[in-house]
């Protein structure tokens, strides 16, 4: 093949320059001049015959290899270890390679449909979701795992007309992928959550007898699991699994739960619950790890135990929760915490307290006792009440008209600029942040104090300086009354604060028929004693004409369902919709068989609300979870966004029935292994 394909211009220029040198040469000697042409003439004639030559191969070069190109494009086409089709937008075979008669049963033909059709060879794979893109895919088809490179060809129109679609059997990666996946790490803190309290009473040899059965469960357990254990103290084991066995656990729905419900104290009546917090492998470090598996340990607990709380692939899941979160008889960490929010206290120069948006009588009532202990401390403090507040109209009322509540609360859209040093924020009842009267005051402030009775979730205030969630307790007016009974022998209460931190103890129990233990009795003994007027309850509680016509007609279009669900809707919004809705679940829970009651209403223009109760076997929070909510495990609710009030009453009518249904089941297989 010629290096030079175009040599005859330098050719050209070489013979102009000999040409004048041949000129000069004739100047001085005629003979040397005439001889000096000739040479010339004959490397001319030599050049011109060489560039011709050159020419000619050159056009042959070309007229070989052109016309051989398409023949080789297309041999290379046809037998590349890669199946190659061009495809329409309606799924048309339009062009493909013969690698593609190797990966499937059947011939392909052009015009043959992809995805669509009996005829299809493909079902599994989306064009529609691809169609017009750059970029790859996996689907799945008969075992077999296909990676997709797809790449849009444009017609002369510009617009896209068919797909080229680059596909390898990607099986041998995915399988590698998914054993390493399987393989992974599963540290699990498992914890007996009630452990002193089952104890108590038994002799040396029955608590022998007991943990021993206890032990031998958990371990029979994690050995299904292909699992190690070890017990690193009394109520304390430590595990380590396989994300494929952890998979196990999580398709049986962590059975260990109930069946650990089997180990009976007769003498206290008490059944022994396990909290578990697990986490996955993933990139972390081991010290990462195990932090994430004590935090997800601290959430369970945090919600009452008995369940397993989940970190996986940055999701938090939870299985369990069903049994009924015990009381605890001593006040002990009510006292520590006392002394720690005291200390912190005094350390502040400003203090400002928030319950949750559109308030109730016992996040009034928790704020009140707190700004109480503020007072006795001398402390400037804030209530900031949000701009939904119709429950709790009358007594906020009559607060602001005596002299000594000025300047108490202030509206969540007035708050100002933050000139104290080191100002402290109290949350009380509620732990979930967009959920508060205003939430930027959780950025502005860095010192926050949560004190709340609700169950939490993943979704909770984060870097809190204390956390004090007891969900045993009725409320959070009890939680903060029996704070207020080891804050110092100075602290007195007034009559009106008494009678908020009554009311809110009243409401969050149904005048004492729900979630009431001992110490819910003794709160309110305490408030009585400080002045709380039953009579002047019942004057907060009173409700106008308008609120009992539409309680009466939400229950009068109720529907019960044989398996003690009752559910209605309250479709008309209106100003204390939020209050009537809570009023009448409360009320059809008190008809003969109802276990869960729920009222579907509208809250706002684009925001439908729901308000659910349970009787006690139901735990309605994590039904309401399943919406995004979240609350008690007998008193719960949701707000859902851009939805409509039969939408989702279909919707929670739906997965409450299938709730029950495994609930029920559930209970069943338990009762039949006793």
């Amino acid at each position: 093949m010629p290096r030079n394909l175009n040599a005859w211009i330098d050719i050209a220029i070489i013979h102009v320059a000999a040409l004048l040198l041949v000129v000069v040469l004739f100047l001085y000697n005629w003979y040397i001049g005439a001889a000096s042409l000739m040479v010339w003439c004959a490397t001319l004639f030599f050049g011109y015959e060489r560039c011709r030559y050159r020419s000619e191969e050159f056009a042959h070069y070309c007229h070989t290899v052109i016309s051989n190109v398409n023949d080789a494009s297309n041999y290379a086409l046809d037998n590349l270890p890669q199946m190659i089709v061009i495809t329409d937008k309606s799924g048309r075979l339009q062009w493909f390679n013969k690698e593609l008669e190797k990966h499937i049963r059947v011939i392909p033909e052009y015009g043959m449909s992809i995805n669509k059709g009996d005829g299809a060879f493909w079902p599994e794979l989306d064009l529609n979701s691809i169609w017009g893109k750059n970029g790859e895919t996996v689907f799945i088809h008969e075992n077999v795992h296909y990676k997709v490179k797809y790449v849009p060809i444009a017609t002369k129109d510009d617009s896209c007309g068919l797909m080229a679609l680059y596909v390898i059997d990607d099986t041998p990666y995915q399988l590698l992928k998914r054993i390493h996946a399987n393989s992974r790490s599963v540290l699990m803190y498992i914890q007996i959550d009630n452990y002193n309290d089952v104890l108590k009473g038994l002799n040396d040899a029955e608590k022998n007898s007991l943990i021993f059965e206890a032990n031998k469960m958990i371990d029979e357990w994690t050995t299904h699991l292909e699992g190690y254990t070890r017990r690193i103290s009394n109520d304390m084991y430590i595990a380590v699994i396989e994300r494929r066995n952890l998979d196990m656990a999580i398709g049986e729905k962590f059975d260990i739960l109930d069946k650990i419900h089997n180990l009976f104290n007769t003498t206290s009546k008490l059944p022994i619950t396990l909290s578990m917090g697990i986490s996955v492998a993933d990139r972390q470090t081991y010290i990462e790890l195990g932090q994430q598996a004590q935090a997800m340990l601290d959430l369970a607990l945090s919600r009452g135990g008995d369940q397993a709380a989940i970190m996986m692939n940055g999701q938090t899941s939870f299985f369990g929760g069903k049994t009924k979160a015990l009381e605890k008889q001593n006040r002990v960490k009510a006292r520590v915490m006392a002394s720690n929010i005291k200390a912190l206290m005094q350390t502040a120069d400003e203090i400002f307290i928030m319950g949750h948006h559109n308030e109730d009588f016992d996040a009034l009532g928790a704020a009140m006792g707190v700004a109480r202990m503020a007072k006795i401390l001398e402390k400037p403090v804030h209530i900031i009440l949000s701009d939904m507040n119709e429950g709790i109209d009358k007594i906020i009322d009559l607060l602001s008209s005596r002299e000594e509540y000025a300047g108490l609360f202030i509206s969540n859209d007035k708050v100002v600029n933050i000139t104290a040093q080191n100002p402290v924020l109290f949350v009380v009842d509620t732990f979930i942040p967009h959920l508060t009267a205003a939430p930027e005051m959780l950025e502005r402030i860095e010192q926050v104090v949560v004190i709340d009775h609700h169950r939490r979730s993943e979704n909770c205030i984060k870097n809190t300086k204390i956390a004090y969630t007891e969900t045993a307790t009725s409320s959070t007016s009890e939680l903060v009354t029996e704070l207020l009974m080891y804050f110092g022998d100075e602290l007195k209460i007034s009559r009106i604060e008494a009678i908020a931190l009554y009311c809110g103890i009243l409401v969050d129990t149904k005048n004492f028929a729900v979630q009431v233990g001992v110490r819910t009795f003794e709160a309110a003994a305490y408030l009585r004693r400080w002045g709380a007027d039953l009579v002047a309850v019942r004057q907060l509680f009173r409700t106008d004409f308008a609120t009992e016509v539409a309680e009466a007609k939400a229950k009068a279009t109720a529907n019960m369902l044989p398996n003690g669900l009752i559910i209605t809707k309250c479709p008309e919004a209106m100003p204390n919709i939020q209050v009537v809705a809570a009023q009448v679940a409360d009320s059809m829970l008190r008809i003969e068989g109802v276990r869960v009651s729920i009222v579907v209403f509208q809250l706002t223009q684009n925001t439908v609300g729901v308000s659910a109760r349970s009787a006690g076997d139901i735990n309605v929070q994590l039904i309401m979870e399943n919406f995004g909510g979240g609350g008690h495990q007998n008193v719960a609710g949701t707000q859902l966004k851009d939805g409509t009030v039969d939408d989702v009453y279909n919707q929670v009518l739906e997965y409450t029935n299938s709730f029950i249904e495994e609930f029920d089941g559930n209970e069943s297989n338990t009762a039949e292994g006793r």
